[in-house]
């Protein structure tokens, strides 16, 4: 990726930051926890523009712009000079460096692809790390197989070789607009990728209109067989409601009486709730 003007001149202003010693970095670190000195944190922060610069540099694969790397690093560098604590007695820059990592690393997530991706740790870790290990896999034996290299992959990050896969496909190809258009031999002239998208599912509208439908029918239907007494409940619920259906036997047997009055019961219970479910219906049609 080339180097713009600014972002030289953004190198060149780090690297001439003057280095600090130890006991100066102690005590700028104690004037800004102490005291809230914001020119103590500002000072602590420039000094350690070249570690920014320097991380944000290992990332320039990712096609993102080093300016842009460079100033999510430097959140990161402000939030560790935030939270450093110099009675553990650490150098600042082995501190920042987690922070700044960070910072880059959440910029990379966000920006190198529309599709979200590397929400846990794990995932993380193969999205920066996949491209390093399959380089080095394939370098150590020609004759491994893709199959192979994703599942020395997936055990040495922990997770599944169906991620491994996925992601190895993600960072293989760059997005594309759906806008894009398509050339004659893919499908058609003065075509783009949308044209060609299609989906058997009903429309948003249809779906509302399904869902409200089957709202009021269940409604209606618990009105209904509230009009039932208990007897025609029971058989109703276990010949027409249950999964299995129960048998004219079966329930004359539980409420002992012929399976003969069984279905004169669930006959009468029926035409109970269609005398309602219509009376439902004809009132909606009318409102």
């Amino acid at each position: 990726m080339a180097t713009t003007t600014a972002d030289r001149r953004m190198i060149k202003l780090a690297m001439s930051a003057p280095y600090l010693e130890r006991e100066e970095e102690q005590a700028l670190a104690h004037a800004w926890k102490d005291n809230h000195d914001q020119h103590a944190r500002n000072r602590i922060a420039m000094a350690h523009m070249r570690l920014v610069v320097s991380m944000a540099g290992k990332f320039r694969n990712f096609g993102l712009p080093l300016g842009d790397l460079v100033q999510e690093g430097y959140i990161g560098l402000l939030e560790a000079a935030a939270r450093f604590e110099p009675e553990r007695q650490v150098r600042f820059s082995t501190y920042a460096s987690w922070w700044i990592r960070a910072s880059i690393q959440d910029y990379v997530l966000r920006n190198w692809s529309i599709v979200r991706g590397g929400t846990s740790s794990a995932q993380k870790a193969l999205f920066f790390n996949l491209r390093r290990l399959r380089a080095r896999l394939a370098r150590g034996d020609d004759h491994l197989t893709s199959e192979a290299i994703h599942q020395e992959i997936a055990a040495a990050l922990g997770v599944s070789t169906a991620d491994v896969r996925t992601m190895d496909a993600r960072l293989s190809a760059s997005d594309v607009s759906l806008q894009a258009p398509i050339s004659a031999g893919e499908g058609g002239e003065g075509s783009n990728r949308l044209d060609f998208l299609t989906s058997d599912a009903p429309l948003p509208d249809e779906q509302a209109e399904g869902s409200i439908d089957g709202e009021r029918r269940r409604h209606w239907l618990h009105s209904a067989l509230g009009q039932l007494n208990e007897r025609e409940m029971k058989i109703i619920r276990a010949r027409r409601l249950a999964e299995n259906g129960a048998t004219l036997e079966e329930l004359g047997v539980l409420l002992g009486i012929s399976k003969e009055r069984v279905r004169q019961i669930e006959n009468r219970a029926l035409e109970k709730l269609k005398a309602v479910l219509i009376s439902k219906t004809m009132d909606f049609a009318y409102a």
